[in-house]
């Protein structure tokens, strides 16, 4: 049975909720502790409590600001607020975390840049965030990252989110809820949005950032079963629970619904065909690949070929019309026999690797992850291959238990 986070959404979601939610479902709150003292991030501390909303239980993560310039050295004396991507990143990279949880974390901003940009009318290294860009925010989205990566699930469900109506108050004034950010991500990754009458924002633009990050799937299995539910308690008060409730589900009783998208495409640019690509793992796609062909006349074209779960079909094939110059496309049920995969860290003389192991009725495979790789071999002045070699043999040799960490 394969096992997925399930972030249901029902009463919104915002950073600290969705913290709050992934540490109640066990993620390990040393690690936590110590990549946020790693990022060298001044100017504020955390707490993790248990507390009630309107009587249901859950955990509360609160960030809570210091009333003075953060991060002096990477800020030259400016405030957090002026913080652009660029200054985002500088600050996750000082981290010591996985590559995993590095990427996922700067994606998570990537997405809310891409939003504000959109909503300003300006270039995305333009952008200088506001509430967004916050310490609590940066805060938020790395612990976010940190955590899921702990829990070491790779799929993500969220099949929409619930949000308020009314208006609020930010940098730019009163602005209508949702507020633009959050309709650019809900819009660009097809997240479905519920509105109800609740007087107030219930989404926020990191909230939904986090979600279309760590999304791999847009609809629950047919079937599955929960594991174990964990909820994340939010600040405002809405005259009911406010909470995000994050479960752990194995899917169970019914074979993936996999499908294969297909279509030919004769003029476009090579740029252009690698930019849809990137846009499809977003919204979804579990594998993308082009393969020479030729059309009508003996055209030389590509044929585009996209594998989805039925629950992104919809995302996907939103983003193949947006993202290239086809006007059509093949869809086909197929069936998919697959390895189970977890992702693990070794700790080699020349620093730490994530690899791939894979699994099935007792065989095993490992494969070191090119970015860590290549990252250990940049900071150790090891050359790529040595550093790859020595992590597959360590991870062949070590073989531990499913599901256990190195």
């Amino acid at each position: 049975m394969k096992k997925m986070l399930y972030l249901e959404g029902a009463t919104g979601i915002s950073g600290d909720m969705t913290v709050a939610a992934l540490l109640d479902l066990g993620g390990s709150r040393e690690k936590l502790d110590a990549v946020l003292q790693s990022m060298h991030l001044s100017g504020f501390e955390y707490e993790i409590t248990r507390s009630r909303s309107h009587g249901v239980a859950g955990c509360d993560f609160n960030v809570i600001l210091h009333d003075r310039d953060h991060d002096h050295e990477h800020d030259h004396g400016s405030h957090h607020e002026h913080r652009n991507l660029d200054d985002v990143e500088a600050v996750i990279d000082r981290g010591v975390m996985t590559e995993r949880a590095r990427a996922i974390a700067k994606k998570i901003f990537s997405i809310v840049a891409g939003a504000e940009a959109e909503a300003h009318g300006c270039a995305i290294e333009e952008v200088h965030f506001h509430e967004v860009g916050a310490v609590d925010s940066i805060v938020d989205a790395v612990a976010a990252a940190v955590l899921f990566d702990d829990l070491g699930i790779g799929e993500c469900v969220v099949d929409g989110l619930t949000e308020g109506t009314g208006f609020v108050h930010c940098q730019h004034g009163e602005l209508p809820v949702p507020v633009p950010a959050v309709l650019n991500i809900a819009r660009r990754f097809a997240i479905p949005l519920r509105r109800t009458a609740v007087n107030g924002e219930m989404v926020t633009p990191t909230g939904i950032a986090i979600a279309a990050a760590l999304r791999t799937r847009a609809a629950l299995p047919e079937k599955y079963t929960v594991e174990k539910c964990g909820a994340g308690l939010g600040k405002r008060d809405f005259g009911r629970p406010n909470m995000l409730r994050a479960m752990i589900i194995s899917e169970s009783g019914a074979p993936e619904d996999i499908w294969l998208i297909e279509t030919n495409i004769d003029d476009a640019t090579g740029e252009a065909l690698g930019l849809a690509m990137e846009k499809l793992f977003q919204a979804g796609a579990l594998d993308v690949h082009f393969v020479p062909c030729f059309m009508k006349k003996n055209r030389p074209a590509w044929l585009l070929r996209v594998i989805a779960a039925a629950g992104s079909l919809p995302a996907v094939e939103m983003a193949m019309f947006e993202g290239t110059t086809t006007i059509g496309m093949r869809k086909t049920p197929v069936e998919r026999v697959r390895m189970e995969r977890e992702t693990v860290e070794l700790s080699l003389p020349f620093g730490k690797v994530a690899v791939k192991r894979c699994s099935f009725n007792g065989i095993t495979k490992c494969y070191p992850e090119y970015e860590s790789v290549r990252t250990v071999a940049e900071q150790s002045g090891v050359d790529f291959q040595t550093v790859f070699n020595e992590a597959e043999k360590c991870a062949n040799a070590a073989t531990p238990p499913a599901g256990s960490k190195n």
